[in-house]
């Protein structure tokens, strides 16, 4: 598939929210608003679509997601929370993110871990697996061009793309699966 590169590279798979970029004092929904904005402005697929909005912070509060807030105002831990948040809400329900996060706001609120270390360790692992993507998406085309060879229609670059979206989706699929199963096990472990 042609372009494959320049595909990746639109992605902005490393927009990330470091620890250096995440103030030492709380802020007000607006500025973390702001924040996730102007971190993950280029990871919209469009114009229109909403990194983070009052809406989606309130029902993460409300439906416990986050230990409570204090004086309208978000702590370092908050922001680790919303961007995990951020993270997962793309592949997993929010009731299974909240079974997810139940027990770290837990060692959050007891003060029994240390939360800049856990996010750290996530986002080497995030680094880990752009890596990982980037080695599969190259090889993926490679399998999609060798199906499409061996089609009677393979002169069609449609053919090719949608060839290569369900492959993609079908491996989103699977890797969701596995994360539910991991929910599923946590849940029954307590």
């Amino acid at each position: 598939m042609e372009n494959l590169q320049k595909m990746i590279e639109s992605l902005n798979l490393t927009s990330q929210i470091y620890l250096n970029e995440i103030p030492d004092i709380d802020l007000y929904m607006d500025q973390v608003i702001q924040l996730f904005e102007n971190k993950f402005s280029s990871t919209k697929r469009n114009e229109d679509e909403k990194i983070l909005t009052k809406t989606m912070i309130n029902n993460y509060a409300k439906g416990k997601l986050l230990f409570p807030i204090k004086n309208k105002k978000y702590s370092k831990e908050h922001l680790i929370l919303i961007s995990f948040i951020y993270q997962l809400k793309g592949a997993l329900s929010i009731n299974d993110i909240k079974e997810t996060l139940s027990g770290i706001n837990e060692k959050i609120m007891k003060q029994s871990m240390n939360v800049d270390d856990f996010y750290e360790s996530f986002l080497h692992l995030t680094e880990k697996n752009i890596h990982a993507f980037k080695e599969e998406i190259e090889q993926k085309g490679k399998d999609v061009n060798e199906e499409i060879r061996g089609m009677k229609e393979n002169d069609s670059e449609e053919l090719e793309k949608s060839l290569m979206i369900a492959s993609l989706a079908h491996m989103s699929n699977l890797y969701r699966r596995a994360a539910e199963k991991l929910v599923d096990e946590l849940v029954e472990e307590k």
